[in-house]
């Protein structure tokens, strides 16, 4: 695809890197000549220099012949103008990246695909969204509803005392006499490379894995990981941008107790006056003795949502230190991953990966209706919707042509999860969940389209 990105900091440089990866061909744009130059030098693409929503720069990168425009720059109006103008050259897609909170709230107002924008994403809105569905799934460290929770993925790392260890996944599975979950990608301690697990892959100590799960098989990961799920009544929230305004609002919606510690005066009494449920505090949260009075030892959960990744990492490990059973940070180096877990900060949340996810499901041939990459792994899980051209239909799973580097995950028909074993068939309008790794996504989408 022919694809330009308009704003070549954070989310955009991420975004023209994963896509580049693919050999995608991807234009560049940004009024920063440091930013532009760092990104023209390390990524295979097309660098141009100016305005992202001034007409002559578009049609000099020639935004008429692309089939997707994303803009995602830090001004919400220039994403939105950059969008109307290049759907009126011809684009034809176009991905604006909101910045307002409030936004979501009213974008049904106002009738944007007229105007030539297709889609809104909003980062902090994902990233609030995300951190709420790790609220609800207390004990695991990353969490991805499909269909309204039909099915559910859901990643932990197994730890010494997970009954987990030592068995193969066929061994795993007769442990209950129904099959409700599905292990669908392991990273093992200390090695960079994921595997699709089979029937005969044999969990290990530390492992990280992902699995897709119905409602019912919920439960049953919790007592087979050894994970504990808390019931969360008190929260404290370390940062009050829009990240920490939203996800206080949506837990106080939820009858959740939250404390909110904020360090600018001014936006700290707004928000006084804006969540008038939940307790704002001004002051430092990297100040020990500030975080102890306010009875950090209590809290359910501790949330670092402040735009300094240091600064919420380090107060997450304070929290840890006091025994706060759920601690969840917000990042935006994509490499602090590795890091952070090795140091014990198990939940990240980042809005570039986020957002990547969103946007990607516009990239995937076939018919895409979600798409999630897995935290710290070399892998994504695409959610398809089998049209009646699909090859997959009227076949038994285990007589596909599946790549070995991709696995099935599960199947929604009719709004109902299935944990689809060898000899399911795939029917028209089926949604199939499929987790694989980036050498195979070709191969799969061949047998959705």
């Amino acid at each position: 695809m022919n694809i330009a990105i308009a704003g070549a900091s954070d989310i955009g440089f991420h975004l023209a890197k994963l896509l580049s990866f693919e050999a995608q061909d991807i234009t560049l744009i940004d009024s920063d000549k440091e930013l532009l130059n760092y990104a023209d030098n390390n990524l295979d693409i097309r660098a141009v220099k100016g305005d992202p929503s001034g007409l002559a720069t578009l049609k000099f990168a020639g935004v008429d012949q692309a089939d997707m425009m994303i803009a995602v720059t830090s001004s919400e109006t220039t994403n939105l103008m950059c969008c109307l103008l290049a759907k009126q050259l011809g684009c034809k897609q176009t991905i604006a990246r909101v910045t307002d909170i409030d936004f979501e709230k009213y974008k049904n107002d106002v009738d944007f695909k007229s105007l030539g924008i297709d889609e809104l994403v909003s980062p902090e809105e994902l990233a609030a969204e995300e951190i709420q569905l790790l609220i609800h799934q207390s004990a695991f460290e990353n969490s991805h509803e499909f269909e309204d929770g039909a099915l559910t993925m859901m990643g932990t790392t197994l730890e010494n005392d997970a009954p987990f260890i030592g068995k193969t996944v066929r061994e795993v599975a007769t442990v209950f006499p129904g099959v409700h979950f599905m292990p669908i990608a392991i990273k093992r301690i200390e090695s960079h490379n994921t595997i699709i697990p089979r029937g005969d892959t044999c969990f290990e100590k530390g492992d990280q894995v992902y699995f897709t799960t119905l409602p019912q098989g919920v439960s049953e990961l919790y007592s087979l990981t050894g994970e504990v799920k808390n019931k969360i009544k008190n929260v404290m929230i370390l940062g009050g941008g829009r990240v920490g305004l939203k996800t206080a609002e949506d837990l106080c919606k939820r009858g959740i107790k939250v404390k909110l510690i904020e360090l600018d005066k001014e936006r700290a009494i707004d928000m006084a006056e804006r969540l008038p449920d939940t307790l704002i505090i001004h002051g430092d949260g990297r100040n020990v003795e500030l975080l102890l009075e306010e009875n950090l030892d209590e809290m359910d959960a501790f949330l670092g949502v402040t735009n300094d990744a240091e600064t919420n990492i380090m107060s997450c490990l304070m929290a840890k230190s006091k025994q706060v059973p759920k601690i969840i940070a917000l990042i935006e180096n994509m490499d602090y991953f590795d890091l952070t877990k090795s140091i014990g900060v198990d939940t990240l949340v980042n809005k570039k990966m986020l957002t990547a996810n969103t946007i990607f499901r516009y990239i995937r041939r076939g018919e895409v209706v979600d798409l999630a990459k897995l935290n710290n792994m070399d892998a994504e899980i695409v959610e398809f919707k089998v049209k009646p051209s699909a090859k997959v239909i009227g076949k038994e799973i285990k007589n596909l042509d599946f790549p070995k580097t991709a696995t099935i995950g599960g199947v929604i028909r009719n709004g109902t999860g299935v944990i689809a074993l060898g000899d399911f068939v795939i029917e028209e309008s089926d949604l199939v969940l499929v987790c694989c790794l980036p050498q195979s996504i070709s191969r799969v989408e061949q047998l959705f389209l």
